[in-house]
């Protein structure tokens, strides 16, 4: 499976962008994807996972508190894309942003995915 990631750019605070990744490959290989990011220094988080369950009312999303609110994701099945529609951006939303795909949806959760996209720079001038 190979994850592509776009979107990413400057933006001033309080402004919006939205990422989007696509999986290509094996896609039976894909169950959830999501969002982590990562500054210089620090350890790679979790900013929003979307999985998939049995029937489509058990798929679940889950996001940091930080971005409560502020960011949605979202997913294409059609086109194997998942996006990250980010509002009222912070300076503290600054980061490296990657997209993580698994079969297994705790994988990706956990942050331990088998698959990750090449990163895409989100940069919010204050």
């Amino acid at each position: 499976v190979q994850l592509q990631a776009s979107g990413g750019g400057l933006v001033r605070a309080g402004g919006s962008l939205r990422l989007s990744c696509t999986a290509s490959g094996s896609i039976l290989r894909v169950n959830a994807m999501g969002w982590y990011r990562q500054v210089p220094g620090k350890q790679r988080e979790l900013v929003a996972v979307a999985t998939t369950g049995t029937m489509l009312s058990d798929d679940s999303t889950t996001y940091a508190d930080a971005v409560k609110g502020r960011f949605t994701i979202s997913r294409d099945y059609g086109k194997n894309t998942v996006y990250l529609q980010m509002n009222r951006l912070k300076y503290e939303d600054t980061a490296v942003y990657y997209c993580a795909a698994d079969i297994r949806n705790y994988a990706v959760v956990a942050g331990t995915a088998n698959y990750w996209g090449q990163g895409t720079l989100v940069t919010v001038s204050s």
